[in-house]
């Protein structure tokens, strides 16, 4: 078996996918990374050898006749090098958000389905153990049809992770409800077994609009935050080196009515003292819900009547351990994809359902910036 032939756009925060897939004489390997930026090549080089082609331009990269692209360029950059790379032949993993805007999701699906090129978002919070046991819990009717799903989202290095380089800027992201919600309107779409179609919500720049906005805006490098330097920044107001063009809001929520008559709820601050996410899923014959997200946290599910709040729960389920980054969730999509590039066939992951997430976060970033006015969803077309 010949080595897959691997190209990445953009070797940055999320580079480490890119390691999970140089596996010289073992299934891939890659042989060429395209960034703007030389520290970022030198990186590449230093990480995978010398023997990988950096280059510049996506043009340069896709002239080395690649089975699969990697892109992990900046969020409004995803839909023109997936475009382009599915164009050149090759297979195409885009991280998420898919794409910045609906109608640019919907570009993308086209030009898989009219060049048949493989494409593949990075949607790998549905390979993390606290996800993947929710859903068995609710597939095997632990808890009865879905009916309702919350999820808060207590994002506690907003600040650190968000609003020190581009993402704070809407012509870059949206807005943090579609680039960093994305990953949770996915699973909520999973765990309800629908897609949104109809949205409000509400939302605001609640702390950091105070705080000191004298930062560079410059790309953060892989590394830069350590315990030490996210505890001296509190209470959250006191942050320097913010984006000076920030635009998006550091808190919202919003309410969504799915296709198949679930409702949900989305609420996301970035300015919490903890960093974690917290899912609901009430269904017609009983409740689960998760207590952290990690190795060693706990799902606990309750099906039979209680007087009060039963802190014990009738199942109590341990989040198991795996190995590799976002609970073993990287090295596990890496490999999904590089099946799915050499075999084809059913992942667990779904571009549709990207899609879907996305249309849902614009959507609500339209309502909360409009008066919490409701917006409907059209269906991708068929």
């Amino acid at each position: 078996m010949s080595d897959l032939r691997i190209g990445v756009i953009g070797y940055g925060l999320r580079a480490g996918l890119a390691r999970h897939a140089h596996r010289p004489g073992e299934g891939s390997v890659v042989v060429a990374v395209c960034d703007p930026r030389p520290e970022r090549l030198a990186k590449a080089r230093e990480v995978l050898g010398d023997a990988v082609v950096t280059v510049a331009t996506v043009e340069e990269l896709l002239a080395h006749d690649l089975d699969a692209v990697f892109v992990t360029s900046r969020d409004d950059l995803h839909e023109e090098h997936a475009i382009a790379a599915m164009e050149a032949g090759a297979a195409a993993y885009v991280e998420k958000p898919m794409a910045i805007t609906t109608e640019g999701c919907d570009r993308m699906l086209e030009t898989a389905a009219r060049t048949g090129a493989r494409l593949y978002v990075g949607h790998n919070m549905r390979h993390m153990p606290v996800v993947t046991e929710m859903k068995r819990l609710i597939d095997e009717g632990a808890i009865g049809d879905v009916r309702a799903v919350w999820c808060r989202h207590f994002v506690g290095h907003g600040a650190d992770y968000y609003f020190k380089d581009w993402h704070a800027e809407r012509e870059h992201s949206t807005g943090l409800l579609l680039q960093k919600g994305a990953h949770d309107i996915d699973v909520i779409h999973w765990l309800a077994g629908g897609y949104s179609r109809q949205v409000t919500a509400m939302g605001t720049l609640a702390v950091y609009g105070e705080a000191t906005h004298d930062g560079t805006a410059d790309y953060l490098e892989p590394g830069a935050w350590t315990l030490e330097s996210l505890q001296s920044t509190w209470p959250p107001a006191s942050h320097t080196g913010l984006n000076p063009r920030a635009d998006v809001e550091d808190l919202s929520m919003m309410l969504m009515t799915l296709d198949n008559g679930v409702i949900a709820s989305y609420q996301q601050c970035h300015f919490t003292p903890d960093y974690w996410r917290n899912y609901t899923v009430i269904g017609d014959a009983g409740r689960l819900e998760c207590f952290g997200n990690d190795a060693g946290d706990h799902i606990k599910v309750w099906n039979t009547r209680k007087l009060d709040y039963d802190a014990v729960g009738d199942l109590d389920i341990t989040i198991p351990d795996a190995e590799g980054g976002h609970g073993g969730a990287d090295p596990r999509i890496v490999a999904e994809f590089l099946r799915y590039v050499r075999e084809g066939g059913s992942t667990v992951v779904d571009s549709v359902a990207a899609r879907e997430a996305v249309a849902a976060g614009c959507a609500a970033t339209y309502s909360l910036r409009n008066g919490s006015v409701p917006v409907a969803i059209a269906a991708p077309p068929a």
